[in-house]
């Protein structure tokens, strides 16, 4: 076997391959991959292995064992050799992949890129431990070659140095999110797609069709997709918690803060959103009916309820290790707020100012102004300006007996003023 023949998919699908003697045994019609990788000699990266091939004879489609068939290149001409033919026991084995039914002009996820795109073309090696897929071809020069004219038009731009634009993606670059072919799922343990950032997977999921859609949020682990869940725009929102159950949907909004809760159950039909909140748990049930009721465009109804204090006495120190102990979401410490024995909201510290400040002083004593708070009845419009002038990421929100209800931080703002989501 030669050391290294490369080929594309495209180059390779419709040819005849041959026995050593030179008889034509059949027409390749396409190739089994392993998705189950195994790690091999570093630093070698992890390759799909072709362990199958599809064939076309007379009138037959039988799949054969690749451990057999060699691929050689003359110039520029492929030749395909069959030593000997043995039958595949299963047509589609689980974990596997059809490169030209289900990756061949197929939506994949180029995870560097944090985006859509569809195959052109996929680009092979044969060595002598196998066969391989090492790269998808997503630009107009793979979907030229398809089409049988790439290697026409280089020739002809090659006088005036203007080349065809390429573009590669290495097979461990890609998550493929097809899922016509019901054998093939997203392993929740090796899945690529738990490396993006939720926002970057939401934007991904949204452009994809309702069905592909669907079944990729289900192979989503519980927080993550708790996370992207709260990051779809409504109409994608809206697709999702129609096609889960009651119980898979109740969980998800119970790990999400209270608001976003209350956001996607104000736009799902009132049925549906009663069944759910009946099924989550009792508090965070209270929670959201509460945000619930709120009309559109007040504070409360953007507030978001989960939110923590402190007591005045507490020193720098126990502070910042209870918020270690609890480790709360990001945009709920981006003040600390500071009550006192009555739980009376007494002032509102940044978390640099908690940083940098001595140990053993007592939060009382850092601070330096009456907070800026609003009630909850106060019309969302008065929060920008109030934002804008003292340069606030998050709003406590009080009543009149000056008892925190909640805080409003500057990305629900900014989204309610941009109208990027619905509220109440």
């Amino acid at each position: 076997m030669t050391l290294q023949t490369t080929f594309y998919l495209s180059q390779i699908l419709g040819k005849r391959f041959y026995s050593p003697e030179g008889k034509i045994l059949g027409v390749i019609k396409d190739f089994l991959i392993e998705t189950t990788l195994q790690s091999g000699p570093e630093p070698e990266p992890l390759r799909p292995r072709v362990i199958a091939v599809k064939a076309r004879v007379g009138t037959d489609t039988i799949i054969y064992d690749f451990a057999t068939f060699e691929v050689k290149r003359f110039k520029r001409n492929l030749k395909v050799t069959c030593y000997e033919l043995h039958e595949s026991a299963e047509e589609s084995p689980v974990n596997c992949l059809w490169l030209n039914e289900n990756i061949l002009d197929k939506q994949i996820v180029d995870i560097n890129g944090q985006k859509l795109v569809r195959v052109n073309d996929v680009r092979m090696v044969q060595i002598p431990s196998g066969t391989y897929a090492i790269a998808v071809d997503v630009g107009i020069e793979g979907l030229l070659r398809r089409i049988g004219i790439g290697r026409f038009l280089e020739t002809a731009l090659d006088p005036i140095n203007v080349s065809i634009p390429g573009k590669m993606i290495l097979w461990d670059d890609i998550e493929t999110v097809d899922f016509s072919n019901s054998s093939i799922k997203l392993s929740k343990s090796s899945s690529k797609l738990h490396t993006l950032h939720p926002s970057d997977l939401a934007d991904i999921i949204e452009d994809l069709d309702k069905a592909t859609r669907t079944s990729v949020f289900a192979s989503l682990d519980e927080e993550q997709a708790a996370d992207v869940l709260e990051e779809l725009e409504p109409k994608a929102q809206i697709e999702i918690a129609e096609s889960l159950p009651v119980e898979k949907m109740a969980d998800l909004l119970e790990k999400m803060p209270a608001d976003e809760a209350a956001d996607l159950l104000d736009v799902l039909e009132e049925e549906k959103a009663i069944k759910i909140l009946d099924e989550m748990e009792k508090e965070s049930s209270e929670e959201v009916r509460e945000l619930l009721e709120y009309p559109d465009k007040v504070v409360g109804s953007i507030m978001n309820t989960d939110f923590l204090t402190f007591k005045e006495e507490m020193t720098v120190e126990e502070t910042i290790n209870e918020i270690r102990k609890v480790q709360p979401e990001p945009s709920n410490i981006y003040s600390i707020f500071v009550t006192d024995k009555k739980n009376k909201l007494v002032s509102a510290i940044s978390l640099m100012e908690l940083i940098i400040a001595e140990p053993s002083l007592k939060l009382k004593e850092l601070s330096k102004h009456k907070p800026r708070t609003v009630f909850d009845q106060d019309k969302v419009d008065s929060l920008a300006e109030m934002v804008s002038k003292y340069n606030l990421l998050a709003v406590p929100v009080i009543n009149h007996d000056m008892e925190m209800e909640g805080v409003v931080v500057v990305e629900d703002i900014v989204e309610d003023l941009l109208n990027r989501r619905k509220t109440r």
